[in-house]
């Protein structure tokens, strides 16, 4: 990946792979990874480049310029507690579990690697290919798909003359859980994020030869492994160890960026929503709001219903909170809804607004 080397062969076998590991302990936590990937790239330059493999829990990773609140099913990420972690590369919203292997390669800025998706998902699906998936290709400009499948989303990050270039694989995901998660609610939301286009996306695990079919995510990382630095055993694998210091500059990144309710959901671009819905017993709710950095700056709340009190009361209540579950729950709570509204309680009425 370094212009200097003649061949992928040769770049591939001069590369450092760099475990995801703390005191013998592999991290799954996405707001972690990403910290590693991001330091790497920030503030650990080798002489040659960097391969990182690392595997997430239950997360959604949002591209850059997206809105979160627009790509995930929120009662969904709610309920099973995935988590929401934006990165710093552009891109479309893509899921992750333990079914999920994610790759990334460091290096250097040439100038002409940028965008050149193919430079560095040619090795995977060189190895991808090894073990039977023969159908696997680059299509477009950066997914991986089998046949008219996608099972793998590629995106770029370049900073002060080095880059990043990371993807996931989809090799034995729970499909439904993809879907639930990446569903988002039915509300008329307006906002200048970047959509993600939604894709079918297939498993690589149905497609490999018979005897890789009981492979677990971390065997399918190890086989990947030897066949992208070519040789027999992982100790065979220069690598570089995360050191002390090390972790506690991921850990400050992290908390500053990736583990950041303020990143993940408060650098959506605004945006604007509306919803309306029959309550029984209370007639109709209809609620219209603007939301700024994942702020509530403004919010009205209309409707059929009977109030004794003024309704800007509650609205007055809402606004500079967070967009979040807990904090419009919070704020309703303060307020008798009762008066205002009829019987609707502050649970029901969050849902209605988020």
């Amino acid at each position: 990946m370094d212009g200097e080397y003649k061949t992928e062969k040769e770049i591939q076998i001069r590369m450092y792979y760099v475990r995801n590991q703390r005191n013998g302990e592999e991290i799954n936590d996405a707001s972690i990874n990403l910290a590693i990937e991001y330091y790497l790239l920030n503030e650990v330059e080798l002489d040659e480049p960097m391969l990182l493999f690392y595997i997430n829990d239950n997360s959604i990773i949002i591209g850059k310029n997206q809105n979160t609140y627009e790509e995930v099913n929120t009662d969904y990420v709610e309920e099973h507690g995935v988590n929401v972690v934006r990165r710093f590369s552009g891109g479309g919203a893509v899921y992750h579990d333990l079914g999920v292997l994610n790759f990334c390669f460091i290096t250097k800025d040439d100038g002409d690697s940028f965008r050149n998706f193919e430079k560095f998902t040619q090795p995977v699906i060189d190895a991808l290919h090894k073990m039977g998936v023969e159908d696997a290709e680059l299509r477009g400009r950066n997914d991986l798909v089998i046949g008219d499948k996608k099972f793998s989303g590629n995106a770029m990050y370049s900073k002060n003359g080095r880059m990043t270039s990371h993807g996931t694989l989809m090799f034995d995901s729970q499909i439904d859980a993809v879907v639930g998660a990446l569903k988002p609610k039915k509300h008329k939301l307006e906002s200048k994020g970047i959509k993600s286009i939604r894709s079918r996306v297939t498993n690589i695990t149905p497609y490999m030869d018979d005897e890789y079919q009981d492979m677990s995510t971390k065997d399918f990382r190890e086989r990947l492994l030897l066949n992208i630095f070519d040789v027999d055993d992982v100790d065979d694998v220069k690598e570089y160890v995360l050191t002390d210091e090390d972790w506690e500059n991921i850990e400050k990144f992290a908390e500053q960026y990736t583990a950041n309710w303020e990143w993940n959901y408060g650098e959506s671009p605004d945006f604007d929503l509306e919803r309306s819905e029959r309550v029984e017993g209370v007639g109709t709710v209809e609620v219209k709001l603007n939301v700024e950095k994942g702020i509530i700056s403004d919010i009205k709340i209309y409707g059929d219903f009977f109030g004794l009190g003024e309704i800007s009361d509650v609205e007055d209540q809402l606004r500079g909170e967070k967009y979040e579950v807990a904090a419009i729950k919070s704020a309703l709570e303060e307020v008798d809804l009762n008066k205002y509204i009829g019987d609707i309680s502050a649970e029901k009425l969050t849902e209605l607004i988020y």
